[in-house]
């Protein structure tokens, strides 16, 4: 992808969304109301639709020697030590609150209440550590398809929703099993309409092109929404919360 634009004298930063992937931290995904559990959209076949929105699983740092995903960050020079001992620098949402603190319109006094919010948690209030967020599975039954007899049990995932106060944006923050460990994770995903995008063309009622990109702008209207998204990160797990103290210690050095 191709690195955010960063447009000092509007005090706006564009982020390039791409519209056709069918996998990764970015999907373009279809539901009716906020808390209805979306589908991915074939946009380049189905074309888009009011009721689509982006589905972002957005970072906040980059590994150092992770030297391909290192040249998309704009601040590949700075450095803080993260909680699995690696070597880390400023990413997405930890960028984009880096320009706006330099630009005088995320404050120190916003900054600093956050460490203070996240030092005021303690471990067994994280989301990770909260017993009623567990992942539930249904006693099996019987079940015979086709002439093969099955064990049927329903897996159930947890997932919460934030909406912000004036904002088409929300977060959702999904629990799911860790992919290389035992145990679960809370994942934290940024979503908010298709319409807020800035295209070429008007995407509604059209195909995406082929690699077709479009812009997300963070401006100072919205930047507020992604410090709480920071503050919220911080209080996924100790690893998150040690993350994003060094996180905003490094902006504020």
């Amino acid at each position: 992808m191709p690195k955010i634009l960063i447009k000092e004298q509007e005090y706006k930063i564009e982020v390039p969304i791409l519209l056709t992937a069918v996998s990764g931290k970015i999907r373009i995904k279809n539901r009716s109301i906020v808390n209805e559990y979306g589908t991915p959209v074939a946009v380049k076949r189905d074309g888009f639709a009011l009721s689509n929105y982006v589905e972002w699983q957005i970072g906040y740092d980059v590994v150092k020697k992770e030297v391909e995903k290192l040249a998309e960050s704009s601040l590949p020079e700075t450095e803080f030590t993260g909680a699995n001992g690696k070597v880390k620098a400023l990413y997405e949402l930890s960028e984009y609150i880096w320009y706006f603190y330099k630009w005088n319109i995320v404050s120190r006094e916003e900054l600093e209440g956050i460490i203070t919010y996240l030092n005021s948690i303690q471990g067994r209030d994280l989301v990770g550590n909260n017993s009623e967020l567990q992942i539930d599975r249904s006693h099996p039954i019987a079940k015979n398809i086709n002439g093969f007899d099955f064990e049927y049990t329903q897996v159930k995932y947890p997932l919460l929703i934030h909406k912000f106060n004036g904002y088409e944006i929300v977060t959702e923050i999904k629990i799911t099993e860790k992919q290389y460990a035992v145990g679960t994770q809370p994942m934290l995903y940024l979503c908010f309409p298709i319409t807020e995008l800035k295209a070429i063309t008007n995407l509604i009622g059209r195909t995406a092109a082929t690699k077709e990109i479009a812009h997300f702008e963070i401006t100072e209207s919205n930047i507020k929404v992604f410090l709480e998204m920071l503050k919220m990160f911080g209080t996924l797990s100790n690893s998150h919360k040690h993350d994003i103290l060094q996180i905003i210690n490094t902006i504020l050095a």
